[in-house]
């Protein structure tokens, strides 16, 4: 991609997800994905209403009357976006590819973190880790994950969804938000394991990019189908009603593994399509969280 039209890309989805997140998802972000917990803050002359199990007993025999201890969310989130970056991203019959999607997905949820002085960084993922940027805040660092989003060249194409989640558990040691951010294309026994112990230790929220040709075939007749990640062919007659039939019965045989999975490691999770409006999925998605 030239050094001019990544600018226009980048600029453009910094322009919408920005608008997205101050506009829409401010509120409903906040609610959703709440702080570590609570910290004490100050502390106040007791009034009717008040626990009694939150008076200060040192204060109170100090000034010879009641005050009670004040405490506050700790706001403050670290918030890990895990990226595939593997070869079946690349596929899209709409509009936009699956990786485009993903990546106005990725820049709006980083703008929401911003938003609310959450730190956020990224997992760049296939087979393997292909680059790990830190958490930080601020504009600039938003703009260099956006980048890298539109025009990092993974090393491989191939996909294995526990290379992130083991990765996430052996190197953030506090707890955090992590959005899996995938089509997970690969069979749920593959990475169950990762996401039950990833999902003992972080918040872990599953989002599932997907292509509606993935869902169903159309009847065009004999096609030649490629494999993104492993480069194999394979003609098939999508004319062929039981073919068609077999497609989209596999998928949703896929679909329903993966729910029961995500349901079994109390992960939240939603599906966007490339082509939808991914606003009203997300807000669903946080609505249900809060």
């Amino acid at each position: 991609m030239q050094t001019n039209d990544l600018l226009k890309k980048v600029r453009r989805i910094e322009i919408k997800a920005r608008g997205l997140s101050r506009q829409i998802f401010a509120g409903q972000y906040h609610s959703a994905f709440r702080g570590r917990g609570m910290a004490f803050s100050e502390v106040r002359e007791y009034t009717v209403g008040d626990d009694v199990r939150d008076i200060d007993w040192n204060v109170t025999a100090r000034y010879a009357r009641p005050y009670v201890k004040v405490f506050e969310e700790e706001r403050e989130l670290t918030v890990m976006l895990m990226v595939d970056m593997s070869g079946s991203l690349s596929f899209g019959s709409e509009v936009e590819t699956k990786r485009e999607l993903t990546a106005e997905v990725a820049a709006t949820l980083a703008f929401s973190a911003i938003q609310n002085n959450d730190k956020i960084g990224v997992l760049f993922f296939t087979d393997r880790i292909e680059k790990y940027i830190p958490p930080a805040k601020g504009k600039k660092h938003i703009l260099y994950i956006i980048r890298e989003l539109l025009e990092f060249h993974p090393q491989s194409h191939a996909t294995d969804l526990s290379v992130p989640l083991s990765y996430l558990t052996r190197l953030v040691k506090k707890r955090c938000t992590a959005f899996l951010i995938s089509d997970f294309l690969s069979e749920v026994e593959t990475y169950e394991r990762a996401l039950m112990m990833s999902a003992r230790k972080h918040d872990i929220v599953a989002i599932n990019i997907f292509d509606r040709r993935e869902v169903e075939l159309p009847n065009v007749g004999l096609m030649q189908f490629r494999d993104a990640e492993t480069g194999q062919t394979r003609w098939i007659d999508t004319s062929d009603r039981a073919v068609r039939h077999t497609y989209s019965t596999a998928y949703d045989h896929h679909r329903a593994a993966l729910s029961v999975l995500l349901k079994r490691c109390g992960v939240d999770s939603t599906e966007i399509r490339t082509g939808q409006d991914f606003v009203q999925q997300l807000l669903i998605l946080f609505k249900k969280r809060s």
